[in-house]
């Protein structure tokens, strides 16, 4: 299926441009995979390097997302944050500013359901079409293109969305309306903090009591405490090659983008009167580390920041 769906891609491409806002960690890696499978990108973003370095592997940049809306009627936006989304979509160079009927509009970043559905309305005015699709996965499924899409928006909509993301991905899946995939994502990457804080406080516990953190993290994987936080993701350095705990928690997840994830989870918990104990606790340990130096650093640097706090 993953195989057809890459001849689909290759079939539907070398036609009309892909227009893509924000080329940061995920941004980037994802609109490089839109030209790997030839389509033709117009891109922009805040900081002019990362534009040079997509412009270099055959990308077109323009000055601002309005200047994308202008040429291209497939835009995919990849945003840190809500405020970030609403001044891409209407603000004075915004997308909404010069887009075309018809224009279908993915919002990939991971924001507050409210804006999503804020965003679609707004789209709608303009006769254009705004689907919600958070990833899952991190930079290295962005780069290798196995990301999970959770997509929310109008069903008909669905498979024309769908062509692009299977260039991106290895799962697309239709959550419902639009804001569904992000109370997906929201849920998600809940879970994920709770498991990362988890594994980082077990694998120190072992530490502490002598054992070799290779060793207990193999146990772990083969035994019911096994999560992708300990076999896909370790946080302890020498554990594992190719994550951000073998190189000074560079690049991946940063803690800050997480701490902003749990606080989405929290509103909406709220909103909602849904108890999360456990979500507002996560929240609160990647706030503070926010504050104690490790707002850069990939949110697996709780294990350092555990280490750290035992000494104090």
């Amino acid at each position: 299926m993953q195989y057809w769906n890459k001849i689909q891609c290759m079939l539907s491409s070398y036609t009309t441009p892909v227009g893509f806002i924000g080329l940061g960690n995920m941004g980037s890696p994802m609109a490089k995979n839109l030209l790997k499978n030839g389509y033709p990108v117009i891109a922009t973003d805040v900081f002019p390097q990362s534009c040079k370095e997509l412009q270099d592997t055959g990308a077109q940049v323009v000055d601002s997302p309005a200047d994308v809306a202008e040429k291209a009627d497939r835009i995919i936006t990849m945003l840190p944050s809500s405020p970030n989304v609403i001044e891409v979509y209407t603000g004075p160079n915004g997308i909404l500013k010069k887009v075309k009927k018809g224009t279908l509009l993915i919002d990939s970043s991971t924001i507050d359901p409210a804006v999503s559905r804020e965003m679609a309305v707004a789209a709608e005015k303009k006769g254009a079409v705004f689907m919600d699709a958070p990833v899952s996965g991190g930079v290295g499924a962005a780069s290798m293109a196995k990301l999970t899409f959770m997509v929310g928006g109008v069903v008909e909509e669905y498979n024309a969305a769908k062509e692009l993301l299977t260039c991106m991905g290895a799962n697309v899946i239709y959550c419902g309306q639009v804001g569904t995939g992000q109370a997906a994502k929201i849920c998600n990457n809940m879970l994920l903090a709770i498991g990362m804080i988890g594994t980082a406080e077990t694998m120190n516990l072992g530490i502490r009591l002598g054992l070799d953190p290779k060793l207990l993290a193999k146990i772990l994987n083969m035994s019911s405490g096994r999560c992708w936080s300990s076999d896909t993701y370790n946080p302890v350095p020498g554990v594992m090659e190719g994550v951000p705990s073998a190189n000074n928690y560079q690049g991946g997840f940063g803690t800050t983008l997480m701490a902003k994830d749990l606080g989405l989870a929290q509103n909406t918990a709220t909103n909602t009167k849904t108890p999360i104990p456990l979500g507002s606790l996560a929240h609160q340990i990647y706030r503070v580390m926010c504050s104690r130096g490790y707002a850069n650093k990939d949110f697996s640097s709780v294990f350092q920041f555990l280490r750290e706090e035992e000494g104090q």
